[in-house]
């Protein structure tokens, strides 16, 4: 294969960065996820074919919305579905930016994440559907989160999207009084995808900006619609506060640099100052919970001038605190970290490895790479060699394992 020409590459650009939007229109145009997909994958091939030939429309947005609507109708007329819904949809437009104004797919985005978010459908069937279809996931990404098999995970998409067909849910934004009832699934969602842009599950990138970006865009959006959530501004300012290091998490070739080892002059203060009056704002509201204690961890961290200067004792109680409300493997492992660096590596590895005992984290990476550091630092050679191997055995991402490899090189 030759090099991709200028075109295919503008095209590829647009894809990355709109065909989630365009996506979400067409579902809102056509009715159904899959004639959806389809027609999207159809518009972009007709770029592939005009654009050169025509030029870049004006607003190349508006432009696949519109050839993807018209050939979502054509696959309805050639399934022999022609009837009264697709009449109305066959209207024609007046003016190609009317169908895909910002503020309309931005509406589209929210219709979609709220209608994959409906109770009618299972908890785990609504945080995959949604990391899926709005956030473009692949199977095997979602998979990987959920640490379940990949076709698993497919069914359980397929299984939901047949639901929200059968059932008739439908394509909005449910009423505020509603609201409560879903906030729940779509604030997970909202953190998964930006997981996801922030440390990416697999791949030769350390992070996804696209995907953390979107999630912050996301969280921007249900705060207008809940301004005075105090989980919604918590979940904004951790995710702030956690993008603000991303310039300074790798080297100049791509390799992960450690949060002690970060220069904080990379930070960036605009979203620390952010997510920080945020923190303040949520913590205010005296009802906290899960987003909002995470964000506040990362604000002590975001406030030390120094890795010495952290506040550690503030942390643990944190964690602590977080571990009481929403307690999990995780929280715990984190909690055991902190705890280490405040008393010392000997007492954070006995936490560790009673955490690790109970078998839950036991394919989690990260896990095992905190315990061959803190072997490391203690001096116990052979243990900290075997828990790197272990670590080494399950990462998926490039960075990490480079990282991962060099601990192991450096104890010989």
């Amino acid at each position: 294969m030759g090099e991709p020409t200028p075109i295919q590459k503008q095209v590829d650009a647009i894809y990355r960065s709109e065909s989630r939007r365009v996506f979400a229109t067409l579902i809102r145009l056509l009715g159904d996820f899959d004639l959806a997909e389809e027609a999207l994958h159809e518009a972009f091939a007709v770029a592939l074919k005009q654009w050169p030939r025509d030029g870049t429309p004006a607003n190349p947005r508006a432009w696949l919305v519109s050839v993807g609507r018209f050939r979502g109708i054509d696959a309805l007329r050639r399934r022999a579905r022609f009837d009264a819904s697709l009449a109305q949809l066959a209207q024609p437009l007046e003016t190609p930016g009317t169908i895909a104004n910002d503020e309309e797919v931005e509406d589209d985005r929210l219709r979609l994440i709220f209608t994959c978010c409906h109770p009618a459908l299972a908890q785990e069937a609504q945080v995959a559907l949604t990391l899926r279809e709005v956030c473009g996931l692949k199977t095997e990404e979602i998979a990987s989160a959920f640490l379940i098999a990949p076709p698993t995970l497919a069914q359980r998409i397929v299984r939901a999207k047949a639901k929200i067909r059968t059932a008739g849910i439908p394509y909005q934004v449910p009423a505020i009084a509603d609201l409560p009832d879903r906030l729940d699934t779509v604030l997970q969602v909202i953190y998964l995808v930006f997981n996801e842009g922030y440390a990416a599950s697999s791949g030769p990138a350390l992070t996804r900006a696209d995907l953390s970006g979107e999630a912050i865009r996301l969280g921007r959006l249900v705060l207008e619609l809940l301004p005075d959530e105090p989980e919604v501004m918590g979940l904004l300012a951790l995710m702030l506060l956690q993008e603000s290091r991303r310039q300074a998490r790798t080297s100049a070739t791509g390799d992960l640099v450690l949060l002690a080892d970060q220069d904080r002059s990379l930070w960036n203060q605009g979203q620390i100052a952010e997510g920080r009056r945020l923190v303040r704002q949520a913590l205010v509201l005296q009802r906290v919970g899960p987003y909002a204690i995470q964000a506040a961890i990362a604000a002590v961290h975001a406030g030390a001038p120094s890795p010495a200067a952290t506040n550690w004792n503030q942390i643990v109680a944190l964690y602590s605190l977080l571990a009481q409300i929403a307690p999990s493997p995780l929280v715990a492992l984190n909690r055991a970290v902190a705890v280490a660096m405040r008393d010392g590596p000997q007492v954070g590895l006995n936490l560790l490895d009673e955490i690790l005992a109970q078998g839950d984290l036991a394919g989690y990476h990260l896990a095992h790479a905190a315990r061959a550091d803190l072997c490391r630092q203690l001096g116990k050679t052979n243990e900290a060699r075997a828990a790197y191997q272990q670590a080494l055995a399950l990462v998926r991402q490039a960075p990490e394992r480079r990282f991962l490899e060099s601990r192991l090189r450096e104890l010989g």
